[in-house]
C-alpha cells in the first residue's frame, strides 16, 4: 500500500535563491493500520526552519540551515550542512486534512492518516 499511496516526485523543480548546498533528506516510511509515517533526518531544522506544503498531490519537505561560521574561519571541515528538500505524490487515500508533522532533534516526523475508504474493515459473518 506505500508504493501507491507515497510515490517518490523527482520532477520537483523550484528556483533556488539561497546560496547554500541542498540535500535530499534519507527518509523512512513505514505503515500502521491507520495510517503512514515518513519519517525524514533534516539535521540543523527545527520548526522555525521547515516547511511543508500541499499543493494538488504533491508534498513537498524543506528545511533550511543557518551555518554556524567560527569567528577564525574554518580550517578543516568534514561535516557539511546545507538545506533540504523531497517531494512525494499523495494517493487519494491519504487523508489531507488529518496530516500532522513534529519535529525534534532534526527528525521530521509526518503521519498521513488514511482516508475512511482506505482502512481495513471487517466483514460480519453470520449463519445461513
Amino acid at each position: 500500500m506505500v508504493e501507491k499511496d507515497l510515490q517518490k516526485t523527482q520532477n520537483v523543480s523550484a528556483e533556488r535563491i539561497r546560496n547554500a548546498k541542498t540535500f535530499v533528506p534519507r527518509v523512512d516510511i513505514y505503515e500502521t493500520k491507520n495510517s503512514l509515517i515518513l519519517v525524514a533526518d533534516m539535521p540543523g531544522v527545527d520548526e522555525q526552519t521547515v516547511d511543508i506544503e500541499l499543493e494538488k498531490n504533491v508534498l513537498t519537505i524543506a528545511g533550511r540551515v543557518e551555518t554556524e561560521k567560527p569567528a577564525g574561519g574554518m580550517l578543516y571541515a568534514e561535516y557539511e550542512t546545507g538545506d533540504y528538500e523531497r517531494a512525494f505524490t499523495l494517493s487519494d487515500e491519504i487523508d489531507r486534512d488529518g496530516i500532522v508533522a513534529t519535529v525534534k532533534n532534526g527528525v521530521l516526523r509526518l503521519e498521513l492518516p488514511k482516508a475512511e475508504k482506505a482502512k481495513p474493515k471487517k466483514i460480519a459473518i453470520t449463519a445461513a
